[in-house]
C-alpha cells in the first residue's frame, strides 16, 4: 500500500458507536482532520476503555484509507528444521519462559531440549479438575506446575508494565501467530483466557518438536553438572544426563529446585513478595462501581475491571491479576496448603468478579524468619499456608470473611455463595494472618472504602490464602552477560528466578536470554 493512501487518527465513542463499522465510517468522514482526504475503509488499531466518569468513552486508534480494502501485515517468524549440527541447551521448564526460550533457541539455530516435571497441557486439565472436585493434587501436575507453566490457567493476561526489558509487541504477534485473536494486538489490556491459552501452548510446543527441538514430559531436573565452576548440563530424574548450557525456567513454585540451590550452595537470594487474599464480589457491582451507572455494563461494555494502589505503614498494599467474569481456584501444589488464584474464560462470563489483594513484604519484615538465610520468603510462604490449611482441617474448603467484617473484627455469621469450588468457611483472618499483613490490609481496604463504599460493604467476600504471587527467591545474574553471577552457562529465566512477573515479561526474559547466549557463542 502506498503511504500517501493512509493515515492514522484516533477517535473517542461511545460504547454502542464502537461496535458499529457504518457509524465508525460515518464519524470518519465527517471528522475535521480528514478534511482533504477520502476515507474508503477503516481499521481499528488500538482499543481502550475511558471509565474515568460517565458517559463511558472508547477510545479507538484508527487507520484509514483511500483505498477500498486495507491490508495489515502482521510479521510472522519463520521457525527452521535445525540441522544435526546445531548446538544443544537445556530449557528446565515448559511455562511462557521456556516456552518462548525454545522459539528464540531455533530462530538463531540452537536445538532446545526443554523438559518438565508436569503434564502436557490437555493431561493437566484433567489433573486441575480432580483437585476442585476430589481435593486431589498430583504433585507435579496441578495450577503451578505442568506445560505452559502457572499462567496457563490463570486467565491469560498479557497485560505488563514491563515495556523496557523487550518488545511486548513482539511477543503479542507470536501468540497471534500460534492461535491467539488479533484482539491482543489491539485491546489495551489484552487477555487470552484460560480456554483458549492451551491451545496456543499446544501449537507452541508442536513447532519447537517440528523443528528438532524436544519437550519432555514428567521429566525433572534432580541435578545441575558443575565442573570448575561451569555448567556442563543436567542430571534428570530418569538418570539421564542432558548436556548444554542450562536455562532455568522452573517458575515460582519450584521450592525443592530452590532448595537444591541452597543445597549445592549456588548462590541465591530471598527476596521481596506479596501476600494476602482473593476479593471477590459480584461482577454487577464492579459494573456498576467502575461504570458510574446503575444499569451496570450494558450491552456493549466488557465486564469491568479495577485496579487499587495505596501505602500502608511503608509498605505497597494494591490489587493483583484481577479476573472479571472469572473464578477463583486451589492453587495448591501439594497436601497441606491453601493457596487460592483466579482464572477467567474468554467471555469472562461468569457472574463473580476477583483480584489479589496483596500486601509488599519485604526480607526482615516478619520476625522469625531470619535463620533461614536466602530461604526466608519461601519459609515464611510454607508457614502461612500450612496455618490456613490446619485452620480448615486440611481440607481445601478456604477460610473467608466479608470484607466489612475483617475492617470491623468480627468473624462472618454467614457468607456469600462463592465461584471458589471447593467451598469456602467462616474464619477471622486477622487472627490467621500476622499482623504486618492483616493492618496493611485494612488499612488499604479502609482507604479503598473512602471512594467506595460499596466496594467494602459485606456483598464483597476475602478468601485466603493469596501467597504465590511471584517467587520468593531470585537467582543473582550478571546484567550483561545475563549468566548466574558465579556459574557460567547457567542462565536464570523468568518469574522463578526473579526477573518476570507474568505472561509476557516471562517470555520476554526468555527471549532475552537465548539473545545473551547466542551472542556469546556465535
Amino acid at each position: 500500500m502506498h503511504p500517501t493512501t493512509t493515515r492514522e487518527i484516533t477517535i473517542t465513542v461511545s460504547p454502542k458507536d464502537a461496535e458499529d463499522g457504518d457509524k465508525i465510517l460515518s464519524l470518519l468522514r465527517q471528522h475535521p482532520l480528514l478534511k482533504d482526504f477520502t476515507v474508503n475503509s477503516f481499521r481499528i488499531i488500538r482499543k481502550s476503555i475511558d471509565a474515568r466518569k460517565k458517559p463511558v468513552r472508547i477510545n479507538l486508534g484508527v487507520l484509514v484509507s483511500e483505498e477500498e480494502e486495507i491490508n495489515i501485515d502482521i510479521p510472522v517468524k519463520e521457525y527452521k528444521k535445525l540441522p544435526e549440527s546445531a548446538p544443544q541447551i537445556v530449557i528446565v521448564g515448559a511455562g511462557p519462559a521456556g516456552l518462548f526460550a525454545g522459539l528464540r533457541a531455533i530462530e538463531k539455530g540452537i536445538r532446545p531440549i526443554i523438559i518438565e516435571r508436569g503434564k502436557d497441557v490437555d493431561s493437566r486439565r484433567r489433573d486441575i479438575a480432580e483437585i476442585s472436585r476430589k481435593g486431589e493434587i498430583n504433585p507435579d501436575s496441578n495450577f503451578c506446575f505442568g506445560e505452559g507453566g502457572a499462567g496457563a490457567f490463570s486467565d491469560g493476561k498479557l497485560y505488563t508494565r514491563s515495556k523496557k526489558r523487550g518488545s511486548v509487541k513482539e511477543v503479542l504477534e507470536i501468540l497471534h501467530q500460534f492461535g491467539a485473536s488479533e484482539d491482543i494486538l489491539i485491546n489495551s489490556h489484552p487477555h487470552i483466557g484460560s480456554d483458549k491459552l492451551p491451545g496456543i501452548i499446544r501449537s507452541i510446543r508442536e513447532k519447537i518438536k517440528e523443528c528438532g527441538g524436544e519437550v519432555r514430559f514428567g521429566c525433572k531436573m534432580d541435578d545441575l553438572i558443575i565442573e570448575e565452576g561451569k555448567i556442563k548440563g543436567i542430571q534428570t530424574s530418569q538418570g539421564e544426563i542432558i548436556n548444554g548450557a542450562v536455562f532455568l525456567a522452573t517458575g515460582h513454585s519450584a521450592r525443592d529446585t530452590f532448595r537444591n540451590l541452597y543445597n549445592k550452595k549456588v548462590k541465591i537470594e530471598a527476596k521481596g513478595l506479596a501476600i494476602g487474599v482473593r476479593l471477590e464480589h459480584p461482577q454487577t457491582l464492579i459494573d456498576k462501581m467502575q461504570y458510574h451507572s446503575q444499569e451496570g455494563r450494558g450491552k456493549y461494555l466488557p465486564a469491568a475491571e479495577y485496579s487499587f494502589v495505596h501505602q500502608a505503614d511503608n509498605r505497597g498494599v494494591y490489587s493483583f491479576c484481577m479476573c472479571p467474569g472469572g473464578v477463583i481456584v486451589p492453587a495448591v501444589s501439594a497436601e497441606g496448603q491453601i493457596v487460592v488464584n483466579g482464572m477467567s474464560a474468554s467471555a469472562r462470563s461468569s457472574k463473580w468478579a476477583n483480584s489479589g489483594y496483596v500486601v509488599e513484604i519485604h526480607p526482615g519484615d516478619i520476625k522469625g524468619f531470619e535463620n533461614s538465610g536466602s530461604l526466608e520468603m519461601l519459609v515464611l510462604q510454607e508457614k502461612l499456608e500450612k496455618d490456613f490449611s490446619e485452620e480448615s482441617g486440611g481440607k481445601l474448603n478456604a477460610p473467608a470473611q466479608r470484607i466489612r467484617d475483617f475492617i470491623d473484627g468480627k468473624v462472618s455469621i454467614n457468607l456469600p455463595k462463592t465461584s471458589y469450588a471447593p467451598g469456602i468457611h467462616p474464619a477471622d483472618l486477622n487472627l490467621l494472618f500476622p499482623e504486618e499483613i492483616s493492618s496493611r490490609l485494612k488499612e488499604g481496604l479502609k482507604q479503598i472504602g473512602k471512594k467506595s463504599k460499596d466496594f467494602v460493604s459485606n456483598d464483597g467476600v476475602m478468601i485466603g490464602l493469596e501467597s504465590r504471587t511471584s517467587s520468593p527467591i531470585r537467582i543473582p545474574r550478571d546484567k550483561e552477560t545475563l549468566e548466574h553471577i558465579e556459574i557460567e552457562d547457567l542462565y536464570p529465566v523468568g518469574e522463578g528466578a526473579g526477573y518476570a512477573g507474568g505472561i509476557v515479561s516471562s517470555a520476554i526474559d526468555g527471549m532475552n536470554c537465548v539473545d545473551a547466549y547466542y551472542k556469546k557463542i556465535k
